[in-house]
């Protein structure tokens, strides 16, 4: 478990031991900083470019009671950990508040770890480098998804989320690395999502989504949230920092979609997000661990 006591301006002034095992982050590296200015401490919401007012800790202040929430803090690597929050509000002998303790501990995986009917037992069904489902076991669920949505209309979608220069990334980095990045987008994807929604490697640089309980209007901010948090994503590789750009396509089930239908809709959806990063390529260089 965190601890962390943040001032009125949210400036960090105790870092716990659990904090620094938690995040990954240091006591030096933390203490006096704010979690507004630097996002990479922690989040309320997932891709966010700061706290609002319904940060846990902004609400303990405001309303001077505690407040609980999900949130995202940014380990060090560069990966996101969901935590569970609680923040109570810090009086000073007057009575006025002066800061908030915040205290987190990472929500635990094994929901997470099963959450593609794919555990330990059924090792023919778990991708072997980032630990998702594989394609085998994607397919397996989305037929079953569209034979559901046959019968009771619940509506869902799916995600096609591509990495771009992959095969390059691994010349130059080695194959390590982009396995690293891969599971990287992994427990991203992971963390964006929630515990119904089934997760999987689809192709060696594609990962599928299938999205439980989806709306139309739901899928184009979807998109974006995920664009949003991968964009932050990277990894440090022999002291430096490294990414990949990403394209997301989406679509949601029709009543007469087959299997093929829905997929198709996606991949175009896919290849327009792809050529539009292919076009940024174009308009200007590409700076390296960009």
């Amino acid at each position: 478990m965190g601890v962390c006591v943040l001032d009125m301006q949210k400036r960090i002034v105790l870092w716990s031991n659990g904090a620094e095992l938690i995040t990954g982050h240091l006591r030096h590296e933390v203490i006096g900083r704010c979690c507004i200015a630097e996002p990479l401490l922690h989040c309320d919401q997932p891709g966010c470019e700061f706290c609002g007012e319904e940060c846990p800790v902004a609400r303990a202040m405001k309303t001077s009671h505690d407040a609980d929430g999900v949130s995202i803090l940014y380990h060090k690597s560069g990966h996101e950990v969901p935590v569970r929050v609680r923040a109570v509000p810090v009086r000073s002998s007057h009575g006025s508040i002066v800061g908030a303790v915040e205290v987190f501990e990472e929500v635990q995986p094994s929901a997470k770890s099963d959450r593609n009917g794919s555990g330990a037992q059924f090792p023919e069904f778990v991708d072997a480098v980032t630990g998702t489902a594989n394609q085998f076991a994607m397919e397996r669920h989305l037929r079953r998804a569209l034979v559901s949505f046959r019968e009771m209309e619940v509506p869902f979608g799916v995600f096609l989320v591509q990495v771009e220069k992959l095969a390059r990334f691994r010349a130059n980095l080695g194959a390590e690395a982009g396995s690293s990045f891969l599971r990287l987008v992994a427990r991203t994807l992971e963390s964006a999502f929630s515990s119904t929604d089934f997760i999987g490697r689809w192709t060696d640089d594609q990962f599928l989504v299938v999205a439980s309980e989806f709306e139309e209007e739901s899928l184009s901010s979807m998109r974006e949230r995920i664009r949003r948090m991968l964009a932050r994503e990277g990894i440090e590789w022999w002291g430096e920092r490294h990414s990949l750009p990403v394209s997301i396509g989406g679509a949601l089930v029709k009543r007469e979609d087959t299997f093929e239908a829905l997929l198709e809709r996606a991949h175009q959806s896919l290849s327009t997000a792809s050529a539009w990063i292919a076009g940024l390529d174009v308009a200007g260089p590409e700076s390296s661990g960009s």
